[in-house]
């Protein structure tokens, strides 16, 4: 153990009418929802680089935190190891997420990072063999680095596309090491600032080919975690091809992975594609494709991806009750891509909002649970559906547009538009949160 969470206790559920502000009020990890422990359900996951890496900058100003670890030395990065093990006791929290560079510095020749990243594992490893925390993804950070401005898979220089795939590779060694359930593509610069100078055929085919061999050296390295793709819309370039569920999925079919990777939406990244959070979740179902999700908030009021913890309930209902109708996780998780404000300075004040927003998501968990098991939602919107269900509208998905016509024409069919009642839906769903 290390000082820096010194005085701090382990969080422990204390019921609503606690005023113990750290303990969980909601968050019952052994309370059992719809037949299930929540602590399964929700498969919470705290994220190494907006803990423990981020130093508290904005595009205006730099570094507010002030970390023991804040260096380039491996001494530093097994300290900052040994805090985020401490805090993963502290909040009994199941998973951790992390990038390589959360990790281990940067080396003088990608040997030297490689190497560092292998102690680091290690180190990591040892702290996993007694310690319940476990990787729910591992993931490359191929966009922080000046190499990466133009892209990595995308980039228009080979010595690039190279370099990445080869730390890709470390990566996914690195995650299958540690018993990663997922690995992740974050693609932060896989897009373009503009077509003046791109080609854009090229660079998707690029992304496709790369993604095809992550999928290949999954199989050969007897990898079977799930390969997740993280959309996200112009951040930071201007034009991502990941942009959101339905374009990653187009992607997915253009190359034949579909059957092989799936998604991990994050809520900030839904709400900047001009999406509802609940709307990717429940798409990504619908085609099969629902992995994992970045529990965190954005500003309304800000254009950015604020990465806030979150503390909306009946918005993390809504999230939860299309997770519940997906199945649940199955190797997914809530992780959360959550970072303090920068003013924000003390460890009490991480601890803090990961209380908060574990509290939150709980809240929202029963919620959707209880909704669920209601009924009264699920079965008005099968309602509105259910002539599909009756011999005229199953005929007709089996029909041609002539043999339609000529039924049409002999009279008796004179469609009445029908109420939505979406209000009544929403006082419904408000009953609940």
């Amino acid at each position: 153990m290390t000082d820096f969470f010194k005085g701090i206790p382990e969080i422990r559920y204390e019921g609503p009418d606690s005023d113990n502000e750290f303990a969980f009020r909601h968050y019952n990890p052994d309370e059992m929802v719809m037949g299930k422990r929540m602590e399964e359900h929700l498969r919470f996951a705290a994220a190494w680089w907006h803990s423990f890496a981020w130093e508290g900058g904005d595009p205006f100003g730099g570094r507010t935190f002030d970390r023991p670890w804040f260096d380039d030395s491996m001494a530093s990065a097994k300290l900052k190891a040994d805090v985020a093990f401490d805090m993963f006791r502290i909040l009994d929290v199941p998973f951790f997420c992390f990038h390589d560079v959360d990790v281990r510095p940067e080396g003088a020749t990608f040997a030297e990072t490689t190497r560092n990243l292998e102690e680091i594992v290690d180190h990591i490893g040892t702290h996993m063999e007694s310690a319940k925390t476990k990787l729910l993804w591992g993931t490359a950070n191929l966009f922080s680095h000046r190499r990466f401005m133009s892209g990595a898979a995308t980039n228009p220089d080979p010595e690039v596309f190279a370099f990445s795939a080869a730390t890709i590779k470390t990566c996914m060694d690195a995650t299958h090491k540690l018993g990663g359930a997922n690995y992740v593509l974050w693609g932060g610069r896989e897009g373009y600032e503009t077509l003046l100078n791109t080609d854009l055929k090229r660079e998707r085919q690029q992304a496709g080919r790369m993604l095809s061999m992550v999928v290949d050296y999954a199989k050969k390295i007897g990898y079977d975690g799930q390969i997740l793709i993280e959309p996200k819309p112009q951040e930071p370039t201007k034009h991502q091809y990941d942009y959101d569920v339905a374009t990653v999925y187009g992607f997915l079919k253009e190359f034949g992975l579909e059957n092989d990777v799936k998604v991990n939406i994050e809520q900030g990244h839904a709400i900047l594609a001009g999406h509802s959070f609940e709307h990717e979740l429940a798409l990504a179902s619908a085609l099969g494709i629902f992995g994992s999700i970045d529990m965190n908030r954005n500003d309304y009021q800000s254009g950015w991806d604020t990465d806030q913890f979150p503390n909306n309930v009946p918005e993390t209902a809504m999230a939860y009750l299309e997770v519940l109708k997906a199945g649940g996780f199955k190797t997914g998780g809530t992780n959360f891509d959550s970072k303090l404000r920068r003013q924000s300075l003390d460890p009490e004040d991480l601890i803090l909002g990961h209380v908060g927003g574990m509290d939150v998501c709980a809240r929202g968990l029963k919620a959707a649970a209880a909704i669920l098991e209601d009924g009264g939602f699920e079965a008005a919107r099968e309602a509105r559906y259910a002539g599909w269900n009756e011999s005229f509208g199953k005929d007709l998905l089996q029909s041609d547009l002539s043999s339609i016509y000529d039924q049409v024409a002999k009279g008796g069919i004179d469609p009445q538009p029908r109420s939505g009642r979406q209000e009544r839906l929403e006082n419904l769903i408000n009953r609940f949160v």
